[in-house]
């Protein structure tokens, strides 16, 4: 009875209203730099604080297509989404009578919800994404991969993006002879031949060619949560230097990547899911530390307790996404979620 009693209080505690707010991180923006002379006072600073936080939310949540949509929201709007924001640094310049406040904006999920619902937008949830990424350069059919790349050699120190980590692969003997023996295919090449080492890892292939004198043609073959995805482009010179044309390569092509990485986790507010769960009850797994954990995951919107006994408790859990994304965001957790005998169960790590 006494356990009986103790797992209906943990529930009253748990469930009470049948929601999970998770403490996001995906529409917090850190580091905000805003500058103006002394006169300035707090509430102007924090103002431009919060138009500069917005469009760098958007700029890291939403696919390039749907930027423009939100491109004329009216500021009052905008405002209404914050939930608050802090002053975390503030450096003043007696010289030159100015004053410099680094802010962090703090938005509200669920008005941000509200605004894409409204608009009809999906975003991707991403954020620390890693890929493993291999430029080559063909140039007079030449392949330049390690050495004599400047694609290789300056592409993670030219418009660095805070969201993707491209992590470029050591020389390797191996991946240099895999790429000769597929020279002559390369666009129909099966990637993970190359990115052996890395095979459950997100990779990406790109082959800069040299077309015409003033052209080049992209060429991406991407392997992104096990799905393959490629995309050709070209881009046009227009009389720059070869340093100048070639930073705009990589400025580019990374915008093209990240487009394609946000494209394969995208949320659609407007189709929620729902899952029933098994969550058996002992010493290792406990409703309290459940609760604490699940309220890190963003994409969990609502927890519903469909039954309970000693044993175990079945939730029905209302998420955002495929269920990969959730499954990934649990065991970043520690916690499994997994099918057997088609029932859904969850258990700590």
């Amino acid at each position: 009875m006494k356990s009986f009693n103790f797992i209906v209080i943990i529930l009253v505690i748990f469930l009470k209203t049948g929601n999970v707010l998770s403490s996001t991180t995906l529409f917090n923006v850190n580091n905000i730099e805003v500058s103006n002379n002394f006169n300035t006072n707090n509430e102007v600073l924090a103002n431009q604080a919060i138009k500069k936080g917005f469009q760098e939310l958007i700029n890291k949540v939403l696919l390039e297509k749907d930027l423009s949509k939100l491109k004329g929201l009216n500021f009052n709007k905008i405002k209404t989404l914050v939930a608050y924001y802090q002053i975390a640094e503030t450096i003043e310049n007696q010289k030159n009578n100015e004053i410099k406040k680094i802010f962090n904006i703090f938005f509200d999920k669920e008005k941000v919800h509200d605004l894409f619902y409204n608009y009809e937008i999906s975003y991707s949830d991403l954020s620390q994404y890693e890929i493993y990424f291999l430029p080559i350069h063909k140039k007079k059919d030449q392949l330049y991969v390690y050495n004599q790349n400047y694609f290789y050699e300056k592409w993670n120190e030219i418009n660095h993006d805070e969201l993707i980590e491209f992590i470029l692969p050591l020389e390797n003997i191996e991946i240099l002879q895999n790429i000769n023996q597929l020279k002559d295919d390369l666009l129909n090449v099966d990637i993970r031949n190359i990115f052996q080492e890395y095979s459950k890892k997100n990779f990406v292939l790109v082959l800069i060619e040299e077309k015409k004198l003033n052209e080049y043609r992209i060429f991406l073959k991407t392997n992104i949560m096990g799905k393959n995805i490629n995309k050709s482009f070209v881009i046009k010179k227009n009389q720059k230097q070869d340093k100048e044309f070639y930073d705009n390569i990589i400025i580019y092509t990374k915008k093209e990547i990240v487009n394609l990485i946000k494209s394969q986790n995208l949320i659609d507010i407007r189709t929620p899911s729902f899952i029933n769960i098994k969550f058996l009850l002992n010493k290792k797994n406990n409703l309290v530390e459940l609760n604490k954990r699940i309220q890190k995951i963003d994409l969990i919107e609502n927890l519903y307790v469909q039954e309970f006994n000693q044993k175990y408790v079945l939730l029905k859990i209302k998420y955002l996404g495929n269920i990969n994304k959730i499954k990934s965001q649990l065991k970043e957790q520690d916690i499994v979620l997994e099918l057997i005998a088609d029932e859904w169960s969850l258990k700590f790590i």
